[in-house]
């Protein structure tokens, strides 16, 4: 230590942070590990690392190393928070939780922890206990942007439109170019011919240029807006403009999809047994995104006797870590491949196990993750007294609703979606495991509800659905948009208010916008009429 003083040693910690600050990372790095070869328990140093690993996407590396920091340096609140948002990134929910609250009991007060612990309740579906953290950081800093975004959409999923509403606009008002506020905005009410953002929007997207991603933001707030304006030509033609640039961005592989549904369908055949844990607790929702996969949700978590655990991804991650596959994709076709090798019947029950921290007891619930249907074989396997439940609706509403859809960038699952031609490639492919899972599973197991028949005869689909589930009826399960629980999905607003029939038939509306799907449709064999 003599002759690394502390005070040189601080001094190279802070030309680290002012390396980083301007991206220079590898001499920051550097700059760390000759601070630690010094002094191993430099906390602070621990900590630098952490933020360099989790910068280059290494979540894995970041929590191990804020764990080391949070050892050393017993006082900081900084890395216990940074530790649960690197831990609930990689699905570890109840030790999130338990950093996250270390974090509070050392006293979290600065802003950017206070908004770390509002994104790690948040993203572990505790959106009420969220906001509070929201609204200490966007106080203690009123001028930060991001914070504002984060309290407005905290209150959208949790109901309170009217609150949200105002914290995206003071984000607005702070950084006219923050696109996600504008894509979310729009989406709290209805657009006016008195009351839209049209100029500022189309001010904005002409702003963006080349920005594949502020562009895709913008053109969905327009679209929404022209839509909500009776336009649906001019809504199409922004979506189109939207979605173009980000659709070569991706690189989006329709043969990837292709061999997942083929490896899918070959994880259960007609006659295959299912030795499985015995639970009937698990309801699985699946189907597409936006086909009222969150509706039945909500209808079937309206029962007394059922929660929602909300969109689970841990039976994919059960499945991965069993398979102990190469590569990043936690769903692809080695993994399915590989499950049939695996102890399925552990993998239902470490299911179960890891699903009890998420809803608080040993009752039924809802595990709504569309994507889902992919392991519905696999699932009947390891859980077979689950049921299945694998929404349909019309194909031109469902793709032109998957299309309409501005899904989470960086989740390649839906990058299909991009592109009228792909999505409808995607159907069919969707189509045909989906005939697949109701010749091979039992009946009493798999069902399928059609979103328009839902929307025809609530009552008599709801009771059919509850039936088949094993629940007796409950008039609440009518009365679902009184339902208060938060809702983390795109349909957070729709849900909250009674069925309607708008959305039956929508593909109409475009005319002739819509051929190149149409025509996409039944290329691939799927009728249309």
């Amino acid at each position: 230590m003599a002759s690394h003083p502390l005070s040189a040693l601080a001094e190279r910690l802070a030309r680290a942070e002012r390396l980083m600050a301007d991206k220079a990372y590898q001499p920051a790095h550097a700059l760390c590990l000759e601070v630690l070869s010094a002094d191993p328990g430099a906390a602070r140093a621990w900590f630098l690392l952490g933020v360099l690993a989790a910068d280059h996407d290494n979540p894995l590396k970041a929590a191990e190393l804020f764990g080391r920091a949070a050892a050393l340096d017993a006082a900081d609140p900084k890395a216990p928070a940074q530790l649960a948002r690197c831990l609930i990134a990689l699905n570890r929910r109840e030790e999130a939780l338990d950093a996250a609250q270390e974090a509070e009991a050392r006293g979290a007060a600065d802003a950017h922890t206070l908004d770390t612990l509002g994104v790690v309740y948040s993203r572990a579906g505790l959106h009420d206990r969220a906001i509070g953290f929201f609204e200490r950081a966007f106080a203690r800093e009123p001028r930060n942007a991001g914070f504002a975004y984060n309290l407005a959409a905290s209150r959208q999923f949790s109901g309170d439109f009217d609150g949200a509403e105002a914290a995206y606009a003071a984000a607005l008002d702070l950084d006219p170019s923050l696109h996600r506020a504008w894509s979310s905005r729009v989406q709290l009410r209805r657009q006016t011919a008195e009351s839209n953002f049209v100029e500022a929007l189309s001010r904005q997207f002409e702003a963006a240029g080349g920005d594949a991603e502020r562009r895709l933001h913008l053109g969905h707030a327009l679209a929404k807006t022209y839509e909500d304006l009776g336009d649906p030509q001019t809504a199409l033609s922004w979506l189109l403009k939207a979605k173009s640039a980000k659709r070569r961005d991706v690189g989006y592989d329709p043969a990837a999809d292709a061999e997942l549904f083929e490896a899918a369908a070959a994880t259960f055949r007609a006659g295959d047994e299912s030795q499985g844990d015995p639970s009937e607790r698990p309801i699985f929702v699946v189907g597409l995104p936006r086909t009222g996969t969150t509706l039945v949700d909500r209808i079937l978590s309206s029962h007394p006797q059922v929660r929602s655990a909300g969109e689970l991804t841990n039976f994919a991650l059960i499945l991965k870590r069993m398979t102990k596959t190469p590569g990043a994709y936690v769903l692809d076709a080695p993994v399915l491949e590989g499950a049939l090798g695996l102890d399925l019947r552990r993998a239902g029950a470490s299911y179960l196990e890891s699903v009890r921290p998420v809803i608080g007891g040993d009752g039924r619930f809802v595990d709504k993750m569309p994507l889902n249907v992919i392991y519905a074989g696999l699932i009947h396997r390891a859980l077979p007294n689950a049921r299945i439940v694998c929404l349909r609706r019309h194909p031109m509403d469902a793709c032109l609703a998957n299309f309409r859809q501005l899904f989470a960038t960086g989740f390649s699952y839906y990058d299909y979606a991009y592109d009228l031609a792909d999505t409808a490639r995607y159907y069919a492919g969707f189509d045909r495991l989906v005939a697949h899972w109701r010749a091979a599973l039992p009946a009493d197991r798999f069902t399928e509800v059609a979103y328009e028949d839902l929307v025809a005869d609530q009552e008599g689909e709801t009771r059919r659905l509850l039936d088949f589930c094993g629940l007796d009826f409950d008039p609440r399960c009518l009365a679902f948009h009184e339902n208060g629980a938060p809702v983390a999905t795109a349909s957070s607003v729709q849900v909250r208010r009674p069925i309607y029939a708008s959305s039956v038939g929508r593909w109409r509306r475009y005319g002739e916008g819509l051929a190149p799907l149409r025509q996409a449709l039944e290329a691939a064999g799927i009728a249309v009429e």
